[in-house]
């Protein structure tokens, strides 16, 4: 199926827990994987504002995730450590592998970046910098503390 990015409708809000929104707000996703029907794996085209992250840090227990990015200057931060990556440039994340991950822009320009990942149920997302767990179910995510107590803000 072809798509045009440009009818797709941006996407700019956050199921992460209240007082972690702001750190996502300049965070927006154009969804051209349920654009195009895809089932099996999810392509996002993401924008990011300076000063703006694109997730909390964390890892998938079930999910792959790639990302590729399209313009911009954008600084990638794993459990190794920052690095810059810029146009061309590319990085994946196996599941299972407790690096966690997050993107930040510390850049004065918009970033620009394709995001994929895979759809396997089931999975868990863990945030090694804060007491937080979101699991999936068939309900949709809910969000828990590392004790597997329901979180409250």
């Amino acid at each position: 199926m072809i798509i045009n990015p440009e009818n797709i409708p941006n996407k700019t809000s956050s199921n992460y827990p209240e007082q972690f929104k702001p750190l996502v707000a300049g965070r927006s996703k154009k969804r051209l994987g349920d654009a195009a029907g895809l089932k099996n794996f999810g392509v996002n085209l993401v924008k990011l504002t300076p000063g703006s992250c694109s997730a909390l840090r964390h890892w998938h227990t079930k999910q792959d995730e790639f990302i590729y990015i399209l313009s911009g200057e954008i600084t990638l931060v794993t459990n190794q450590g920052e690095q810059t990556l810029t146009a061309g440039m590319a990085a994946g994340f196996t599941a299972g592998v407790a690096d966690g991950h997050h993107l930040i822009n510390r850049s004065n320009a918009v970033s620009v970046y394709l995001e994929i990942g895979d759809r396997t149920s089931g999975d868990q997302v863990n945030y090694p910098d804060i007491d937080l767990v979101a699991n999936d179910s068939p309900n949709g995510w809910s969000f828990t503390y590392k004790d597997g107590s329901l979180y409250t803000n």
